[in-house]
């Protein structure tokens, strides 16, 4: 009679065990089942060869067979614009223009190129509603040719101030602007940043009209700022002649008026920002004191009087 719980438990696990494998044979056999539709769908789809960047290709950049090859692409996932054969690139032979750079094996798109024949235009690059200004540089306003395209600055204005007998003072006109053009190049042969004359940025109208009228009334300079960094938009001063006597990381500071000229035995004066001459005074001389001469008979002597009770 004891053998008869051991095998109704034996029986459990077994049906318990094969439970487990069964579901677990389900499971195998629907994840086999899905791939192959997978692989039967994308067999039926298909490919289509599109063209993608050969090489990297910048602003300007004219495409040639050699700048271009053709990959496969799921033809149910083209993307929109996308050419599958160069005399649909470059129709009769007529030239094309990159207008934004194109990265390695990135797919060569209608919308990143000039239109049939035409010539790069920074027309094509600006966003809606924006305007392409041009303005006036040297090596110094343009920080020494070190400003590119795609740079972030702003435009500092240096002009006189009317009614101020001729003093000069410099604001800050546009802040956060992008560059989209230096010259017609921001680099030279040898890889190294040239010396630009003319800076064109990416502004809206009201600043493009600031810029015009600013170019005629004053100087203009281009501070180099880092790209994102928008929390200091808004905290502008006018800086004139009066501010170059302080120095923002440290001067001379203000001087502190004497208390009493005669008690202090020495006086500071600011003479420039960060030295300070330190003129020493002799200490006043003590007053002499009085004395009375007494004779006795031949011999003289002297006696200070006037001391302790003066």
């Amino acid at each position: 009679m004891a053998g008869a719980p051991r095998m109704r438990q034996q029986t459990v696990i077994a049906l318990v065990v094969a439970v487990v494998l069964g579901i677990f044979a389900v499971y195998l056999a629907n994840a086999y089942l899905g791939r192959s539709d997978e692989k039967v769908a994308s067999a039926q789809m298909g490919t289509t060869k599109v063209a993608v960047a050969a090489i990297p290709l910048d602003y300007g950049s004219e495409l040639t067979p050699d700048k271009v090859k053709f990959v496969d692409y799921p033809t149910a996932s083209l993307p929109t614009g996308a050419f599958s054969n160069f005399n649909q690139l470059a129709p009769q032979g007529k030239k094309r223009i990159v207008l934004r750079p194109i990265a390695l094996n990135e797919a060569i798109l209608a919308n990143k190129l000039a239109g049939e024949g035409l010539d790069a235009s920074i027309a094509y690059l600006l966003p809606d509603g924006m305007r392409a200004a041009a303005v006036r540089i040297n090596d110094v306003s343009g920080v020494a040719g070190f400003v590119q395209p795609l740079d972030t600055v702003d435009v500092l204005i240096t002009r006189q101030m009317p009614g101020a007998d001729g003093k000069q003072a410099t604001d800050v006109l546009i802040q956060a602007v992008k560059v989209i053009a230096i010259d017609q190049d921001a680099q030279g042969a040898d890889g190294k940043p040239i010396v630009a004359k003319t800076a064109t940025l990416e502004v809206n109208p009201m600043d493009a009209q600031k810029l015009a009228l600013a170019q005629n009334v004053g100087s203009l300079s281009l501070v180099l700022r880092k790209p994102g960094e928008n929390q200091d938009l808004g905290r502008v001063a006018t800086v004139s002649l009066n501010d170059l006597r302080y120095s923002y990381y440290g001067g001379a500071g203000s001087i502190p008026a004497a208390a009493n000229a005669n008690s202090a035995p020495r006086a500071t004066v600011a003479v420039a920002p960060r030295r300070t001459v330190i003129i020493r005074r002799p200490a006043p001389a003590q007053p002499r004191a009085k004395s009375v001469e007494v004779v006795r008979g031949t011999t003289g002597s002297n006696y200070e009087v006037g001391g302790y009770g003066s």
